[in-house]
């Protein structure tokens, strides 16, 4: 079956058994015509040595027994049957592989006889002629030397394309690893642009909750007590400038690739508290057993899953009811709870939009190794339970 080569490598390969017939050629011219046919097969078969090996070895073998029927002497152009095994082994398929290596054995088997017995027989110079020790040892000679020529060019082959299937798996070991290289940085790439995505709506979210919240605030109460606006645009101003402050590391993380920023933390809860009392929300915190050691992931989850849930209170609950965040320590780790009423059916509320809080919040829960829940119930609260497990020195 012919193989799939270059162009380039066929013309090479034309051009190299060219330069072998031009030098075979007055050897064959001492021989006559017959030399002439030989050789021109010899070097058809080495043209196609690699592009068709399976014919190159039929079309040597066609050559070498012509060669014998028509008594011909041993001749230059012999050493192409070298680079027809060669290529049987460094180009043939599995089954040729072996046929070349077999072809070898029986061609030294019967170079030796026509050599040591036909030829000499033919020439009046067989056994009879001579000492029959003398002639087996030729014979022996000639089979060892033989059979080592043939097959030295055999394995000289095999030792090529060990060499170069080697190479080709490495070559293609080297390709996957760089494949799944690019897989691993794509992955890590767009679980960073979530993680940055998460905490942008965790900041901006929250944070036009409060503005909005003071602003609708001292929208109605300025005509009473202008002071009270003076007051909520104070907060406004804060709130804004801390989150153009965290926007901006959000937005360094991203044009540098470093996440060693500040994050929050539990002790910055009492902060958090603070700035959405401010905003006019009634917020009762409790905590229950003793504080455990969470890993500074693991905090961080906990402080975006209350912000989160306060600001989902500010913007769709009932401002007028108090909030409950509610802390539960164990040995395990904390339970957090927040409850807040939800907003009457009359009131207006948002159009409907792709929110990402609850789900921010529960990929933040379950990369921490915890679970998160958000429902309404029955009796008009909202309710987000959260558990976050202790596992110190881990990063969400």
């Amino acid at each position: 079956m012919p193989t799939s080569i270059s162009r380039a490598r066929f013309t090479t390969d034309a051009v190299l058994a060219g330069v072998f017939a031009v030098l075979c050629l007055p050897f064959a011219a001492l021989g006559g015509w017959p030399d002439f046919v030989v050789l021109a097969a010899f070097t058809a078969a080495l043209v196609v040595r690699r592009r068709a090996p399976a014919w190159s070895l039929g079309i040597a073998w066609g050559a070498a027994l012509l060669q014998m029927t028509m008594l011909r002497d041993l001749q230059l152009y012999d050493a192409a049957v070298l680079g027809v095994l060669y290529s049987t082994a460094a180009h043939g398929g599995r089954v040729l592989k072996w046929l070349g290596l077999a072809s070898a054995g029986v061609g030294a088997l019967l170079a030796t006889g026509y050599l040591a017995v036909v030829k000499p027989l033919l020439d009046d110079a067989g056994f009879g002629s001579g000492d029959p020790f003398s002639t087996v040892l030729l014979a022996a000679v000639l089979f060892v030397a033989s059979i080592a020529v043939l097959v030295l060019a055999w394995t000289t082959g095999l030792l090529v394309r060990s060499v170069r299937d080697t190479r080709e798996v490495r070559r293609r070991e080297e390709t996957a690893t760089r494949e799944r290289a690019l897989v691993e940085y794509r992955y890590a790439v767009e679980q960073e642009r979530n993680r940055i995505a998460r905490d942008m709506h965790d900041v901006v979210a929250h944070s036009l909750a409060v503005v909005i919240a003071q602003a609708d605030g001292a929208r109605f109460a300025a005509p009473a007590r202008p002071e009270a606006g003076i007051e909520a645009l104070g907060t406004i101003a804060g709130v804004a400038r801390g989150a153009l402050g965290d926007v901006r590391m959000l937005l360094a993380e991203l044009r540098h690739h470093e996440a060693g920023t500040p994050q929050p933390v539990l002790d910055d809860l009492g902060e958090l508290l603070e700035q959405v009392r401010a905003a006019g929300l009634d917020v009762r915190f409790t905590e229950t057993g003793e504080r455990r050691q969470l890993g500074t992931g693991h905090q961080i989850a906990v402080y975006r899953i209350v912000q989160e849930g306060l600001t989902n209170a500010l913007r769709h609950g009932d401002g007028a009811e108090p909030v409950i965040v509610d802390f539960a320590w164990d040995a395990s780790g904390v339970k957090l709870e927040v409850v807040n009423a939800m907003r009457p059916v009359s009131a207006p509320t948002e159009p409907h939009t792709i929110r990402h809080g609850i789900p921010g919040m529960r990929e933040r829960a379950q990369l921490a190794g915890g679970s998160l829940s958000a429902e309404a119930g029955d009796d008009g609260r909202f309710r987000l339970r959260a558990r976050v497990p202790i596992q110190p020195g881990s990063t969400v």
